[in-house]
C-alpha cells in the first residue's frame, strides 16, 4: 500500500472537492419535495398495512 504524506492528502482531498458538482436551489427542492412525498405515501401504505393486520390477528385470537 502507497504511503502519502499529509501534505499530498490534503492536496489530492482538495483536488476531488473541487470536481464535486453541488446541486442548485431548484434541484434542492424538487429533490426535498419528492422526498416527502415519499415519506407520505410509505406512512400511508404501512398505516393500512398495519391496520389489515391488526384487524386479521384480532380476528383470530377472539376465535377461541
Amino acid at each position: 500500500m502507497a504511503r502519502t504524506n499529509p501534505l499530498g492528502f490534503l492536496q489530492q482531498v482538495r483536488a476531488e472537492a473541487a470536481k464535486v458538482v453541488w446541486p442548485n436551489r431548484q434541484e434542492t427542492l424538487v429533490s426535498t419535495v419528492m422526498v416527502l412525498i415519499m415519506i407520505a405515501v410509505a406512512s400511508l401504505f404501512f398505516m393500512a398495512a398495519d391496520q389489515i393486520i391488526s384487524f386479521f390477528v384480532g380476528l383470530l385470537l377472539n376465535l377461541g
